[in-house]
């Protein structure tokens, strides 16, 4: 067994242990990211909507994994910010690009999930 299998652990312990991190994770961004809780309520308003609105399960997947994407794109983008502010808060041009392409990101998420819906809904 390799060291970094003796620290993860293996099966269902390192399982557990993953799920313990992602709930870690998803707390503080709760915590910390008002973008990230207005796009969870928004999520958690439409989900059950997307499901009564789409006509097949393809249309109600797209509405789903559209917001689920979204929040998924929101997460990378505070992971990347929050390893930004730790090698520094001093302003260097590559930290401020870091940041603009996560924003960036998260700015294709939402006009997804909007054109998903716009298509579904109106087509």
């Amino acid at each position: 067994m390799s060291e970094q299998q003796k620290v993860n652990g293996t099966g269902l312990a390192r399982l557990k242990r993953a799920m313990h991190c992602s709930y870690l994770g998803l707390s503080a961004a709760y915590r910390n990211e008002e973008a990230f809780r207005q796009e969870l309520l928004a999520c958690l308003v439409l989900l059950p909507l997307a499901c009564w609105l789409g006509d097949t399960n393809v249309e109600r997947a797209l509405l789903a994994g559209s917001f689920i994407l979204l929040l998924i794109v929101e997460l990378l983008n505070t992971a990347v910010e929050v390893v930004v502010n730790r090698i520094g808060l001093d302003r260097h041009e590559l930290s401020g690009l870091a940041k603009d392409l996560g924003s960036a990101a998260v700015s294709m998420a939402i006009i997804n999930t909007v054109v998903i819906w716009l298509l579904v809904l109106f087509t």
